[in-house]
């Protein structure tokens, strides 16, 4: 994911990164080089995946994905060499001729985007995320003493917090291009091994990966409480834990044969508290038991709080990933399909005189049979527009109503039968006027001095006989109605799902048009 995430960078699409990720993780072929191309697509980014001769490589753009000895990498040219970054962070430079006799040669490529108004892409403020432990330091160091070892030791805990964050960020699947680098400097280094493996968990709740939060986390409010005599606790209690290190080590080296670079820097931590001992030994006078309760209090207040904000965590990172599964399942264009529905009459849809937008060549078309009166439809039509607007060339949309032309108590006939003599008048004007009153969300009166007629028209009202007719005939007592290239649009889906499927409606229409040549011919 982090390789596409470059190659939009590199290609000045950093503002479409965030809603790629959306798109990728969601598409029901992920992670296939088929849900990359896909969604890029989707996004209007013009690319190309092809396999190419080597012969014309010296072509390719300076910056592209590619297949290497079968392993996704992102290649970079520049200065006769190139430059191959894989999925887990490692950067190897070789020669053209070195890297040629292992291509795979299919690559991915983009259009370079000429817009020098793209925004960048949102990067973490670590200075915001810092700064409740920094007020928290300055708070404790102007309450109490400190002295160099325990300002060494406050350091020390807080770089514990840090590689336990990354650790548990890890464990629960949230990659980070930091951690991968780190984690995969080697064949024989995988963070992601040891952490998840069933050799670290302690109890049904415990596992390895927590320790570290848990004990960073006591000693450094402890030594925010106490910061002088808890030297002496953290510094002993960190030299007993040196046994179960050495079995951490034994654990990764033995059973699981990886190594988790980030545990041996925590456990390598650990041990330069616990020589500290040497230095500061825990003075068993009159302030031991403080010193001990203090710590106890600490201990307490992280357990407490990291039992409360786990399953909060699991729940919510457990939550995120059933969503992308239904929503792979969701865009599957199939199950898309088998949930549409035939429609009565469907010549006499085509018939029907409505305010269209866009070209009848689109391989998606969106019927809409709407009534004024309706808060569903005005949603249902600022979604189909805005879905137009984003795609003119591939989306027709059209508005029909479904109100009764006899009811003469329905103060909103005015607005359609004006819409539709509008529209018999001057399209453009009806475009506009429609989008004044479900989109711009005019009100009856200031609507009708802006776009208001007095309409005497046969045409206009056996036209609305027409489309109540047509709706009445099929049994749509309701409004808004969807119909998508002349079947009934699923319930189960939202118009704005039609997103996700306009390159599959684009290669049906392709392969109907085919089809028919073929026929014709």
């Amino acid at each position: 994911m982090h390789l596409v995430k470059k190659l939009l960078i590199g290609n000045k699409y950093s503002n479409f990164v965030e809603e790629f990720e959306d798109l990728f993780s969601s598409h029901p072929n992920y992670p296939s080089l088929f849900a990359i191309t896909d969604s890029l697509s989707l996004l209007g980014i013009e690319n190309l995946a092809i396999k190419i001769p080597k012969e014309q490589f010296a072509e390719l753009p300076d910056i592209f994905l590619t297949l290497y000895k079968g392993d996704l990498v992102l290649l970079t040219k520049g200065n006769g060499a190139i430059t191959i970054l894989d999925e887990k962070g490692k950067k190897t430079k070789l020669g053209i001729d070195a890297f040629l006799l292992d291509w795979d040669q299919i690559i991915i490529a983009v259009e370079p985007n000429t817009d020098k108004q793209t925004a960048v892409s949102k990067k973490p403020n670590w200075v915001l995320l810092g700064l409740p432990v920094l007020l928290l330091i300055l708070l404790s160091s102007f309450l109490n003493g400190y002295t160099v070892s325990s300002l060494l030791l406050l350091g020390a805990s807080v770089f514990g917090l840090f590689l336990s964050v990354l650790i548990l960020q890890e464990k629960f699947g949230i990659k980070t291009e930091l951690v991968s680098k780190f984690c995969n400097m080697n064949q024989e280094a995988s963070c992601d091994s040891v952490i998840k493996s069933d050799q670290g968990r302690i109890t049904g709740w415990l596992t390895f990966a927590d320790l570290p939060l848990l004990f960073f986390g006591a000693n450094f409010f402890s030594l925010l409480l106490n910061p002088i005599q808890s030297v002496g606790v953290i510094s002993g209690l960190s030299l007993l834990a040196i046994p179960f290190l050495m079995y951490s080590v034994w654990i990764q080296k033995v059973k699981i044969k990886k190594w988790c670079l980030l545990c041996l820097a925590v456990s390598a931590v650990i041990s330069v508290q616990g020589i500290a001992f040497v230095f500061h030994p825990l003075n068993f006078g009159t302030a031991v038991l403080p010193t001990f309760l203090t710590y106890l209090f600490s201990v307490v207040l992280i357990f407490s709080g990291w039992s409360l904000i786990k399953p909060v965590l699991e729940k919510e990172i457990n939550a995120t990933k059933e969503v992308k599964e239904l929503k792979r399942f969701k865009r599957n264009f199939k199950v898309f399909q088998s949930l549409t529905k035939e429609v009565k009459a469907e010549n006499n849809l085509q018939k029907l005189k409505g305010i269209e937008f866009g070209n009848g060549d689109s391989g998606t078309s969106i019927v809409l049979f709407l009534s004024p009166s309706c808060g569903h439809c005005h949603k249902a039509f600022e979604d189909a527009y805005k879905l137009y607007e984003k795609n003119p060339e591939t989306i027709r949309l059209k508005i029909l109503f479904n109100v009764n032309p006899e009811n003469g108590q329905n103060k909103y006939k005015v607005i359609v039968e004006n819409l539709l003599y509008i529209n018999s008048v001057d399209s453009g004007k009806a475009q506009k006027a429609l989008i004044d009153w479900h989109i711009n969300a005019l009100g009856i009166d200031a609507w009708k001095e802006k776009w208001g007629v007095e309409v005497h028209d046969m045409l206009v009202n056996n036209e609305m006989h027409s489309q109540y007719s047509w709706c009445a005939e099929n049994e749509f007592n309701y409004s808004p109605v969807k119909i998508v290239n002349s079947k009934l649009f699923p319930n189960e889906y939202e118009i704005a799902d039609l997103y996700y499927f306009i390159n599959d409606f684009e290669e049906e229409s392709q392969l109907q048009y085919d089809k028919n040549s073929t026929v014709t011919v």
